[in-house]
């Protein structure tokens, strides 16, 4: 017999088929005030403010961050990277994949709701709907009515808002690959080549095409972290959540009404907190994967609360465990986890970057000629050296070699290397045939700038003897 003093809880066992050749509903979101809203504008513009003025901000007289692919260096900030450094770049993504592990496990899907360009977008193009065609119920009924001058104004409007916001946006993307002043100059000049216009159309299109049309697809479909954010969740990680048990039974009632005594929870299925997600979803029905944790159905319900005269948070950022047992668990041994090896990463990479000295030295033996050569009275061997300056300016280096014995190098000239070049020279080394201690010796090379005597770099080798 069902237990009628217990609030019924929403079915979370229902099997919803989905068919994937049926074409979506579009998704008119009601605008919405409250703390997260602001949040999400307090976050969100910041982050587009960096992303377009970053390219314009210059550092030793070239753009602050620049991804050369035609001369492969990247500048970003003081420091330039080559393809010799590729082991930052993969070091980088799984600091990038742990620090999303940690904040996922802790406070959820944050990042999808406040920070991903994603969201920052299309919160910038439904920004675009509200100017130009009016709130939810507006733009249900313009969409509806016949075309007529009004109609054909308000969507004129709202088309040239999104491809001036995609113009703007292709234009400072390939800003980070092309400098940026060139490119405005040559773009509105007309005086580039094709390759750069192509590019701008080509990521102005998949701007507007994206986050005007494709929206929460992306979320729902494309994206992979929806797939396995599931996986890092637990009891005590903060999420968006409705509580049932507070909830439940719902139904509409009138102002001031004991609705409590007709068996009703606090939730008076208005469905605010449909209307304003952006993926169209039904926090109330528990933990999905479309959830962005957006926070907007938490203004919307707390908006209805205080309409009503109730409590807020019905709807809020909340733990399964405060829910059903009223506390939540912070530290515990996974987000420990991630945070110890999170925090070991981030201060061995920033050591790395600090350090690293940006000149290599490089030698082989020339396997062309003979293992050793006997000269009067001193062994020879016959290298090729590399020297590759790594550096934001040219420098001449100067090049020496140890080892158990009196080493001479002969052949070298410390010409001027330039920026990113690697100065290649065979070179010869002897020592006195009575130094030589054993048939293979260890010997090394050592570089230092004139200039500079930070830049050094060393390389080992062997040296052959009879």
């Amino acid at each position: 017999m069902k237990d009628q003093s217990s609030p019924e809880q929403p079915s979370t066992e229902s099997i919803r088929y989905v068919n994937l050749y049926e074409a979506e509903e579009k998704i008119y979101t009601r605008r919405i005030t409250g703390f997260y809203q602001r949040l999400r504008r307090y976050t969100g513009i910041p982050l587009m403010l960096a992303f377009l003025l970053t390219p314009w901000l210059v550092i030793d007289d070239r753009p602050a961050i620049l991804f050369d692919l035609g001369a492969r260096k990247f500048h970003i900030l003081w420091v330039t990277f080559w393809p010799q450094d590729a082991m930052y770049l993969a070091w980088l993504l799984v600091i990038s994949a742990f620090l999303l592990f940690t904040v996922t496990v802790l406070v959820g899907r944050v990042w999808c709701g406040f920070t991903c360009p994603q969201t920052v977008w299309t919160q910038m193009f439904i920004w675009a709907e509200h100017i130009c065609e009016g709130d939810r119920n507006k733009r249900i009924k313009l969409d509806a009515q016949p075309w007529s001058a009004e109609k054909l104004w308000r969507k004129s409007a709202k088309q040239m808002l999104w491809i001036g916001i995609s113009l703007v946006t292709s234009l400072t993307f390939v800003g980070y690959f092309m400098p940026i002043r060139e490119l405005t100059t040559g773009i509105f000049a007309l005086s580039l080549e094709l390759t750069p216009f192509f590019w701008v159309a080509l990521f102005a299109g998949m701007t507007y095409l994206n986050a005007g049309f494709m929206r929460e697809q992306f979320c729902k479909y494309i994206c992979p972290y929806a797939r396995f954010q599931a996986v890092m969740y637990d009891k005590d990680t903060l999420s968006v959540s409705y509580n049932p048990i507070r909830g439940e039974k719902r139904g509409a009632r009138k102002l001031n009404e004991e609705y409590k005594a007709n068996g009703l929870g606090d939730c008076i299925d208005c469905s605010w907190c449909v209307q304003v997600c952006p993926v169209n979803i039904d926090i109330r029905n528990g933990l999905q994967a479309e959830c962005i944790d957006c926070g907007l159905c938490v203004d919307a319900c707390n908006q209805v609360m205080d309409k009503m005269g109730y409590a807020r948070g019905l709807i809020s950022f909340t733990t399964e465990d405060a829910i059903h047992n009223g506390r939540t668990k912070v530290l515990r041994p996974r987000l420990i986890g991630y945070a110890v090896m999170l925090t070991l990463m981030v201060g061995l990479f920033v050591y790395s970057i600090a350090t690293r000295i940006p000149v290599e030295v490089e030698a082989q033996r020339d396997r062309g000629v003979r293992m050793y050569r006997e000269v009067d009275d001193q062994i020879q061997n016959v290298y090729t050296v590399k020297i590759s300056n790594k550096d934001r300016k040219a420098h001449a280096y100067d090049l020496r070699v140890e080892g158990n014995g009196h080493f001479i190098v002969s052949g070298y000239k410390a010409f001027d290397v330039s920026e990113g070049e690697i100065l290649t020279m065979p070179i010869r080394v002897s020592i006195d045939k009575n130094e030589l201690k054993s048939k293979r010796n260890t010997i090394t090379f050592h570089v230092q700038a004139k200039d500079d005597t930070q830049l050094t770099a060393k390389h080992e080798s062997t040296f052959i003897g009879p």
